[in-house]
């Protein structure tokens, strides 16, 4: 029996590095949800490489995924197998009902709305806070009743399908609050902030990064874990094979791992979000932004994000659009309470709903490529005082299975604080 790597993704591949251990994934290609695919115009067919003539599409399986933050000797490393631009980032809430692209943080730039509403929020921000427990009573206490029923409400029941009324807050440094900043930006310009005010983008593409990182690991493609005994310690993959370990690493959502395990812990289990991300490939329209993402809190068809791939970098439209700006690669985020799949004719009356949302926005004309994938936990979440984390983990250890990375370890974190998890487990793994 050896040791083993579960899932291919970017935390998995660090890990296969920094170890030497084998890694199990289930498809036949690296990077996890941040792999790529590639799209004709016209065409439905996924293309697994960018082909001779370049005349694709080029997406992300989950979306846009930009790297940001991290230690700089992460950063060192993905330059070293791939180099990067970097990109100061360009960002907005969007009201498409109110006509206001209002720069991202809302809370830091308030001269852009209505001055009583400035003021107002203002007041608001400088009353003393209260005690809170869920993500609803934090941003009420952080930004005031008027902000939230501006945004911050209408925006979270998209971004968490509803469940930031129960849920425990989290992340808040996505969106830091500060009154000094708030005062100043609500007069002047306010100096960017955010744990993404600069990001990194390999210039050949992130799936690159993911394909160099394969390179140096021993990845076996096509191996989909349907079962583990824990107490024989055996991996039985869907493709009717098995294989004993004595220890696993695992890059699996930890939900997906006591499913799979049949291990149990004594308290309800935390809450995630899948998020339908709808990659659109499309003639440019004459009112498409030049922010890279926007945050949607008044989308009609129901979606929380539209992001904008060729406003990084161009090699996400075909080769003879790179140069001439005349179409527009998107993705577009809708979020799910986990375990609430839409069914096919569900998916494809969003497709047109979006379709035609984002044509009258003025963002695109004609579409080209509509092709939506399923990112089934995409976000995970807790409840206030939860448990079940922190059992759910300390039972797998006991069976020597070791969770990590954002859905192993059921926390957010971006693909450089994957890689940096990745080689510190790995390496405490090295034989």
């Amino acid at each position: 029996m050896s040791n083993y790597i579960l899932g291919g993704g970017m935390t998995g591949l660090s890990a296969g590095i920094a170890s030497g251990l084998p890694i199990f994934e289930a498809v036949e290609a690296p990077g996890g949800i941040c792999s790529s695919y590639y799209v004709r115009p016209g065409e439905r067919e996924h293309l697994m490489k960018e082909p001779e003539d370049g005349e694709v599409y080029h997406f992300e399986i989950g979306g846009g995924h930009w790297i940001f933050g991290g230690d700089p000797t992460v950063l060192h490393f993905i330059n070293s197998l791939t180099p990067v631009n970097t990109y100061a980032r360009r960002s907005s809430v969007y009201f498409h009902e109110k006509n206001i692209y209002v720069p991202y943080p809302l809370q830091n730039h308030l001269r852009y709305l209505d001055q009583s509403l400035a003021a107002k929020a203002l007041a608001e921000m400088a009353t003393p806070r209260a005690p809170f427990s869920t993500m609803e009573q934090w941003m009420e206490q952080s930004f005031g009743p008027s902000l939230c029923e501006l945004f911050f409400y209408p925006f979270h029941e998209l971004y968490t399908a509803g469940l930031y009324k129960k849920i425990a807050p989290q992340d808040a440094y996505k969106s830091p609050v500060n009154l000094s900043s708030a005062i100043q930006g609500a007069l002047n310009e306010a100096p960017p902030v955010g744990y993404n005010v600069t990001f990194v983008y390999p210039n050949e593409g992130l799936n690159t990064l993911a394909q160099r990182m394969a390179e140096r690991c021993d990845v076996r493609y096509g191996k989909r874990a349907a079962k583990i005994d824990v107490q024989d310690k055996t991996i039985y993959f869907t493709d009717g094979s098995a294989v004993s370990y004595n220890t696993l690493i695992s890059t699996l959502p930890l939900n997906t791992m006591l499913d799979i395990t049949g291990l149990e812990v004594d308290v309800a289990p935390d809450p995630y979000t899948s998020v339908l991300v709808l990659n659109i490939g499309a003639e440019k329209g004459d009112l498409c932004p030049e922010d890279h993402w926007l945050y949607n809190p008044d989308a009609k068809s129901g979606f929380h994000r539209v992001g904008f791939y060729s406003n990084v970098a161009p090699l996400f439209l075909p080769k003879s659009s790179q140069s001439k700006g005349d179409r527009v690669s998107i993705y577009v985020e809708r979020a799910f309470v986990g375990g609430t799949k839409p069914s096919e004719q569900e998916v494809a009356q969003y497709c047109d709903a979006v379709v035609k949302e984002l044509q009258s926005w003025g963002y695109i004309k004609e579409a080209e490529v509509v092709d939506p994938t399923w990112i089934e936990v995409a976000y995970t979440w807790s409840y206030p005082g939860s448990k079940w984390k922190p059992k759910a983990l300390q039972i797998l250890e006991d069976h020597d299975i070791y969770q990590i990375g954002r859905y192993g370890r059921w926390i957010f974190q971006g693909i450089a604080d994957s890689l940096k998890d990745g080689f510190f487990v790995g390496a405490s793994f090295k034989q």
